[in-house]
């Protein structure tokens, strides 16, 4: 299915068509720890109508934006023309790796509760009164 899956899926990563126009039309600036690659145009033709270069990621696994870090999200969206390292902080000791968003997936955060869970929860103490349409 390898294959097939490039030319017809897109939430998997990059199609072939993607990736040929990519690699036809696109200068790669950079990679980033999750793997994800980074792309400029390399010609005015390809410029957006503001006169913009385009910048575009190819996502390494599925196309989910919160995969993209803050310094490349930033790169992305013109916030600065050079590539993100030449604008990265020095790392903190308390900064923890970065994690991709989880909803919707099987370790999603489930609260007490939660469907999920069972939906069970503790019970309400005196300071919650349910509301009636009578009262």
């Amino acid at each position: 299915m390898g294959i097939l899956s490039k030319i017809f899926t897109w939430w998997d990563g990059a199609t072939i068509g993607t990736s040929l126009w990519s690699s036809r039309h696109g200068e790669h600036v950079g990679t980033d720890a999750q793997g994800n690659k980074y792309y400029r145009s390399k010609n005015d033709k390809t410029r957006t109508t503001e006169g913009w270069e385009r910048r575009w990621v190819i996502y390494a696994g599925a196309n989910d934006a919160s995969n993209v870090p803050a310094e490349w999200h930033g790169w992305l969206h013109h916030s600065y023309d050079g590539v993100p390292e030449s604008h990265l902080p020095a790392p903190r000791i308390w900064e923890v790796d970065y994690t991709p968003n989880a909803t919707g997936t099987a370790t999603a955060y489930r609260p007490q509760g939660a469907l999920e869970r069972g939906g069970r929860r503790a019970a309400a103490t005196g300071d919650y009164e349910a509301w009636s349409p009578d009262a």
